[in-house]
C-alpha cells in the first residue's frame, strides 16, 4: 500500500516476505514513478503495466485505488518470463551469430583467412581471447591467436598439444572437455595472446570438426575477471566451432583442388612460343568458351638436342570441346611425347598414335599436321610437314604470295589404319608457315552472321601479311576469326602456329641450294 506521498503504507504477508531484507518504507524507484503518475492522473495509456525488479525477481504492477486515497498496487512475478524472453533473446543472437560466422567464412575460401575471421569472431562472441589451431604440416602447427579489440596474429611453429589439457584430443576430433575440468594454470605461454590482460580465469578447448576429419581445435580464454563458461555457453561454443570447422575444411578441400588443377593446368596450358635453333615460332589459342582456359585444340613445339638436329612440331584439334575434349588433347600429346625417338618418321608416329587412341576408352578422334623443323646453313629453315585429316598449312611469302602445302592423310583415332603424305618445303628468310586448326576457318559470323570465315578469305587476308613477324601474324589471324564472329554466338576452339625464317642473311659460308627456296616438294 502507498499514501499519497509514495511512502509504504502496508504490506501484505507475500509482500512482507519479498521485502523482508529491507525496512525502508520507499518502494522501487520503478514503482514509485508509476505511483506518481497514477495520483497525479497522467498514465499514457501506451506505455503498458509499469515493471521493474525488486530484489533478484522480476515483476509487474497493477494498481487498486482505497477508500482511505492510498493506492493498493498489486505485484505479479514474471521472472520466468523474462528469463525465457531473455533466453529466446540469446539463442536468437547466438543463431544469428553463428549464421553470420558461416556466411563470412564462405565467402573467402581461404584457409588462413578462414582461421582469422573465426578467431577474431569468436573474441567478439565467446571470450577475451582466441587461439585457433589447424593441423600440422610437418612438424608445424598454423596458430592464430586474437584478442577482444586487437589484431590478429598468425604463425606457423612447433608445439606440444599434450601441454594444454584437452588440445591433443581437440585436434584429433574427441569431444570437448568441459571448461570446469581444465585448470587456467596449466595453460602454456605459447597458448596466451600477447596483451591478454590479467591471469587466466576459465578456459575451453573444443574441436574444429571438419569433413570426416578434424579441422583443427580452438581455445577460448577469459580472464579471472570474467565469469567462467556456463554450460549454455559451452555448447554455443561448440556449435560456433562446428561451422566454423566446416568453413575451414571447405577452404582446404579448395586449396587442394585449386593446386591440383593448377598443376594439370599447366600440363594441359599451350606452351610459350620463342626462337628455338634459329627458328621464330608463335602460338595463339583461344578456347570455344571464353570461361574455360582449356580445350581440343593444341599445339607443341619440341626442340632437337643441337640446331643440327630437327625440331619436331605438332598441331591438332580433338573433336568435341570443353574438359573431356582436352583430356583427350593431353593424353595426345604425352603420346606425342614419349614418340620423340621416332619423329623423323612422320607416319610411323602417326600410326602409333592411331593404335594409341583405337585401345582407349575414348570415342573420339583427332585431326593433326607434324613438321620436321631445320635451319639451313644459309638461314633458310627447311620443313617436312605431314596432314592427318587436317587442314593444309599455308606459306607466307616475304613477297606477300599465299602457298598452300597439298600435305594430306586421315584422321587418327578412328580408322585401323592411318595414310598420310609428307611433304618438304623450304622457308627463305621472312617467310612463315601458318598452321591453324578449323576454330578459324569455321567461326560463323559476317553480314548475316551465317556464313563462314572460310579457307579462300584466310588466304586473301594473310597475302597482306608479307613478311609479318610470325607473333604478329597470329595475332592478326585470331583477330580477324573474333572480328568475323557474330557477337555472342557459339564457335569452336582456335589455335594458330607460325613457323618462321627469321631475316638476318646468310651465315658466313652459308649457300642456298639452288632452286629450293619458295618451293614445296612431295617427299613420301
Amino acid at each position: 500500500m502507498l499514501d499519497s506521498r509514495g511512502r509504504i503504507a502496508g504490506r501484505n504477508r507475500a509482500a512482507r516476505r519479498l521485502t523482508a531484507s529491507s525496512a525502508s518504507d520507499v518502494p522501487p524507484s520503478w514503482l514509485a514513478e508509476a505511483h506518481r503518475r497514477h495520483v497525479a492522473g497522467t498514465v499514457d495509456p501506451t506505455a503498458g503495466t509499469p515493471a521493474g525488479p525488486v530484489g533478484d525477481r522480476s515483476f509487474e504492477a497493477r494498481p487498486s485505488p482505497t477508500r482511505d486515497g492510498r493506492v493498493a498496487w498489486w505485484l505479479f512475478d514474471r521472472t520466468d518470463l523474462v528469463q525465457a524472453h531473455e533466453t529466446v533473446r540469446e539463442t536468437r543472437e547466438r543463431a544469428d551469430a553463428t549464421s553470420d560466422l558461416f556466411s563470412t567464412l564462405l565467402a573467402s575460401l581461404n584457409v588462413p583467412r578462414c582461421a582469422e575471421v573465426a578467431a577474431r569472431m569468436a573474441t567478439d562472441r565467446l571470450a577475451e581471447a582466441a587461439v585457433l589451431i589447424t593441423p600440422p604440416a610437418g612438424h608445424r602447427y598454423a596458430v592464430t591467436h586474437a584478442l577482444r579489440g586487437g589484431r590478429v596474429v598468425q604463425e606457423a611453429r612447433q608445439i606440444d598439444p599434450l601441454t594444454v589439457p584437452g588440445l591433443d584430443e581437440a585436434l584429433r576430433g574427441f569431444p570437448p572437455v568441459p571448461a570446469r575440468w581444465i585448470n587456467p594454470d596449466a595453460i602454456p605461454d605459447w597458448a596466451i595472446p600477447e596483451g591478454f590482460s590479467g591471469p587466466v580465469g576459465s578456459v575451453l578447448v573444443t574441436p574444429l570438426p571438419g569433413h570426416g576429419v578434424p579441422a583443427g581445435a580452438l581455445i577460448l580464454l577469459r580472464s579471472d575477471t570474467e565469469k567462467g563458461f556456463s554450460p549454455e555457453e559451452e555448447v554455443f561454443a561448440r556449435l560456433f566451432a562446428s561451422r566454423a570447422g566446416t568453413a575451414l575444411s571447405a577452404a582446404r578441400l579448395y586449396g587442394e583442388q585449386t593446386a591440383i588443377t593448377g598443376t594439370l593446368m599447366r600440363e594441359l596450358l599451350p606452351p610459350p612460343l620463342s626462337r628455338v635453333h634459329g627458328v621464330d615460332y608463335a602460338g595463339r589459342y583461344r578456347t570455344a568458351l571464353d570461361h574455360e582456359r582449356v580445350g581440343g585444340d593444341f599445339y607443341d613445339v619440341h626442340p632437337g638436342p643441337d640446331d643440327s638436329a630437327e625440331t619436331f612440331v605438332a598441331l591438332g584439334d580433338v573433336a568435341g570441346k570443353g574438359l573431356d575434349a582436352a583430356v583427350l588433347t593431353g593424353k595426345i600429346r604425352n603420346t606425342l611425347h614419349a614418340l620423340l625417338p621416332l619423329a623423323s618418321d612422320h607416319l610411323r608416329v602417326l600410326r602409333m598414335l592411331n593404335d594409341a587412341l583405337l585401345t582407349s576408352h575414348h570415342a573420339r578422334f583427332a585431326t593433326l599436321v607434324l613438321a620436321s623443323v631445320r635451319r639451313l646453313d644459309d638461314g633458310a629453315v627447311r620443313l617436312r610437314l605431314t596432314g592427318a585429316g587436317h587442314l593444309p598449312p599455308l606459306v607466307v611469302r616475304a613477297d606477300g604470295r599465299v602457298e598452300e602445302v597439298p600435305t594430306q592423310g586421315t584422321l587418327v583415332g578412328a580408322l585401323p589404319e592411318v595414310t598420310a603424305r609428307t611433304v618438304e618445303t623450304v622457308l627463305a628468310p621472312g617467310d612463315t608457315c601458318l598452321l591453324y586448326t578449323d576454330g578459324i576457318t569455321e567461326a560463323r559470323g559476317g553480314p548475316l552472321g551465317d556464313e563462314l570465315f572460310g579457307e579462300e578469305r584466310l588466304r586473301q587476308a594473310l597475302e597482306g601479311c608479307g613478311g609479318m613477324p610470325g607473333e604478329a601474324l597470329v595475332e592478326h589471324v585470331q583477330m580477324l576469326a573474333a572480328q568475323w564472329l557474330e557477337p555472342g554466338s557459339r564457335h569452336d576452339d582456335m589455335a594458330v602456329l607460325a613457323i618462321t625464317a627469321p631475316r638476318g642473311g646468310n651465315p658466313p659460308g652459308g649457300r642456298a641450294p639452288a632452286g629450293d627456296h619458295g618451293r614445296a616438294r612431295r617427299a613420301a
